[in-house]
């Protein structure tokens, strides 16, 4: 069993990372990519991401160690429905020298897998976007929002970069001097904190600035809002406060009162040590007691671990994750 090697990779918007793995726990090697999604970059591409992340993890590997891997992904179930694209990432398997079959999952049952080997669970995660989705034995059931920027991804970065535009607008509006957070915005948008003498010049500039951008680009602002929160600045605690309400209700509508299955906290916004992580965990306590609320971790280990469940020498995936998947809180 010491010899089989198993092939994970979790494929991000920004960075493909892979690794591989024994099934004794060993980490033979590791790589990593440039963003490798499908649906945002085009199949060629990602599939040429997918293939320097391989060759970067299994350098110095025998290619027919491995026995199975798993590619986790945003918008896996498009790949799957596309000859062409699924196509292209055979062709980069083919090329890395891997034999071996490969399933591709959600990035959300990845993250989910992450955090916790429990085969049912509810996976909660804040980014650029926002998505709540309920695991059944290790499969993605139901799932609430991730209904983009226009409909949802409420409590989201782009949620928190509105907000702070709007509660900056509002100040304008009604003369008020910005306060520490409107000041952030006001630099990062126009360059300066400074308002104008007529402040409804200062609000026209400032709404010609944000929409003459793509509006997902709003979530850059959210460090700021997390930063402002940190020093205690009322509007960004007020933010941040609405926010983790905003997610913990999208959990709650997938998720039973009472339930005692492990809730897995993923994306920027609630792995690091921010307020949003504080508030979400607290309130996701406050409303399931009894249930473990975990962080999701290393993606590419627990898409090997997902492959590795289904080897027929694997006969305890619990133990096999805690050897595989790095432990989180």
């Amino acid at each position: 069993m010491s010899d089989t090697v198993v092939v994970g990779l979790d494929v991000g918007g920004t960075s493909t990372r892979a690794a591989a793995l024994t099934l004794t726990g060993e980490r033979l090697g590791a790589g990593r990519g440039g963003g490798g999604n499908p649906t945002s970059h085009g199949a060629e591409r990602a599939a040429a991401e997918l293939l320097t992340a391989l060759r970067g993890a299994l350098a110095g590997v025998d290619p027919a160690r491995v026995r199975a891997g798993t590619i986790g992904l945003a918008g896996a179930a498009r790949l799957l429905a596309d000859p062409d694209g699924r196509a292209a990432f055979d062709r980069a398997w083919e090329r890395a020298g891997l034999r071996c079959p490969y399933a591709v999952h959600g990035d959300a049952l990845v993250a989910y897998a992450s955090g916790t080997a429990a085969v049912d669970g509810t996976v909660l995660i804040a980014g650029t976007g926002a998505i709540a989705a309920q695991v059944r034995d290790l499969r993605l059931d139901r799932v609430a929002d991730g209904h983009g920027w226009l409909l949802g991804d409420a409590g989201s970065g782009f949620w928190l970069g509105r907000e702070a535009v709007r509660h900056l607008l509002a100040d304008l509006d009604r003369g008020r001097v910005p306060g520490p957070l409107g000041a952030r915005v006001l630099t990062e948008l126009l360059g300066s904190a400074e308002v104008a003498p007529r402040p409804r010049d200062t609000v026209d500039t400032l709404v010609q600035a944000v929409t003459r951008q793509a509006p997902v680009e709003l979530a850059r602002l959210a460090p700021l809002v997390v930063a402002a929160a940190v020093e205690g600045e009322p509007a960004a605690v007020d933010l941040i406060g609405r926010a983790a309400s905003h997610l913990v209700e999208s959990a709650s509508r997938i998720r039973p009162a009472g339930a005692v299955e492990p809730i897995v906290l993923g994306g920027g916004l609630l792995t690091g040590d921010t307020p949003l992580a504080a508030a979400v965990r607290a309130e996701a306590r406050r409303r399931w007691p009894d249930a473990p609320v975990r962080t999701a971790g290393d993606g590419a280990a627990a898409a090997a671990w997902l492959a590795a469940r289904d080897l027929p020498e694997v006969t305890d995936p619990v133990a096999l994750h805690a050897l595989l998947v790095p432990a989180t809180a």
